[in-house]
């Protein structure tokens, strides 16, 4: 693929997926398994820590974490959900095409640029 060519929703679908793939693979690691928001509290429980403060730590620190692999993964499906739609690359404010540098660099994107920074400075 040559950088000016724009590649086929399907090759986006396929990146897309593949990255869901080692998404959910990196959070099964790191957690020992696929363990519910519960589970985690529960393993957290500062009744069973010497150190409240580390327990509190590392806590917030699994739900942190937690919190931006379930945006990851919905960022992933949204994505998909616009390549099944056939609206995958089109801006979802403005609706001009996303250039493909961009889809290229961040599969998930739902903006371009200007809408993206638009949205950015109303947070």
């Amino acid at each position: 693929m040559t950088p000016s060519s724009t590649p086929s929703p399907s090759f986006y679908r396929e990146r897309l997926l593949q990255e869901r793939t080692q998404l959910l693979q990196r959070i099964a690691e790191q957690r020992g398994g696929l363990v519910s928001r519960a589970d985690m509290a529960a393993k957290h429980d500062m009744r069973h820590f010497d150190d409240r403060a580390q327990a509190i730590s590392e806590r917030d620190d699994e739900f942190a974490m937690n919190e931006h692999e379930t945006a990851q993964l919905g960022d992933l499906a949204a994505a998909l959900k616009r390549i099944h739609a056939g609206t995958y690359g089109q801006c979802t404010d403005c609706g001009v095409t996303i250039p493909p540098a961009r889809l290229n660099a961040y599969p998930t994107a739902k903006r371009c640029i200007d809408c993206q920074t638009v949205a950015e400075q109303r947070r």
